[in-house]
C-alpha cells in the first residue's frame, strides 16, 4: 500500500498544449506523455476545444468537480458527463471534441496502451471493503477517508490516492467521505504490472 498525496502530483502541459494536466501515477516510471503503457492524471479545463489524440491508447474519462462538459466523439457520438455520470471509456486515438456545459471543470484521466494494458475505472460508495485482487487498484479520494489495510490505517485526503499492489493480501477497508474512484489495471500479453 502506498499512498500518493496531491500535492506531491506531477504538473505538465497538455499534449495539445491547451491546458495543464496534474500526473497521479504512471508506468513505466518517468515515461512522457509519448511512451507511458498507462497513465493516471487529473485536468482542468476551462474552455471548449479537442482533446489530444494518442494513438494505440485506450481511455476513460470522469468529472470530478464542476458541471460537466459534452464529448462529441469521432464526429458523431455525443454525450454529456457530469459528477453523476458513470466514467466515460473511449479509444483516445479518435478525434474528441469537448463542450463545457456551464464553466471550469476538472476531469480524471486514466489511459492505457493497447495490447500492453488494458484498465476499468468505476465510482465506488464508502464505506467500502474490497478484497485482494490479482489487479494493480488505485483508489481515488473524493474527500476525506479513513483506510485500513491489515494493520495500517491512514487519512486520505482530497484528490489523495492510494496504489495498492497486484499481491495485496489483506482486504481494504475505506471508510468516509461519500465515495471513490476505483481504477484496476491488468497486463495484457505478458507485461508486468512493475
Amino acid at each position: 500500500m502506498k499512498i500518493l498525496r496531491a500535492s506531491d502530483y506531477k504538473r505538465m502541459p497538455w499534449k495539445n498544449g491547451g491546458g495543464e494536466t496534474v500526473e497521479i501515477a504512471v508506468f513505466p516510471p518517468g515515461a512522457s506523455i509519448e511512451d507511458f503503457d498507462w497513465r493516471i492524471s487529473m485536468a482542468t479545463v476551462a474552455s471548449d476545444g479537442p482533446f489530444s489524440i494518442f494513438p494505440g491508447i485506450d481511455r476513460t474519462l470522469s468529472i470530478l468537480a464542476g458541471a460537466g462538459m459534452e464529448l462529441t466523439i469521432d464526429g458523431d457520438t455525443s454525450l454529456v458527463l457530469d459528477l453523476n455520470s458513470e466514467p466515460c471509456p473511449f479509444p483516445a486515438d479518435k478525434p474528441v471534441l469537448a463542450k463545457l456545459v456551464n464553466g471550469v471543470v476538472t476531469d480524471l484521466n486514466v489511459m492505457t496502451r493497447r495490447g500492453r494494458f488494458s484498465h476499468r475505472v468505476s465510482r465506488q460508495p464508502a464505506p467500502l471493503s474490497l478484497s485482494p485482487s490479482a489487479s494493480l487498484r488505485f483508489v481515488l479520494a473524493t474527500g476525506n477517508h479513513t483506510i485500513a489495510f491489515g494493520s495500517e490505517k491512514a487519512e486520505l485526503g482530497p484528490l489523495d490516492c492510494l496504489a495498492l499492489e497486484a499481491e495485496a493480501t489483506s482486504d481494504l477497508v475505506i471508510s468516509g467521505g461519500t465515495g471513490v474512484f476505483l481504477i484496476e489495471l491488468d497486463p495484457d500479453g505478458g507485461a508486468d504490472l512493475r
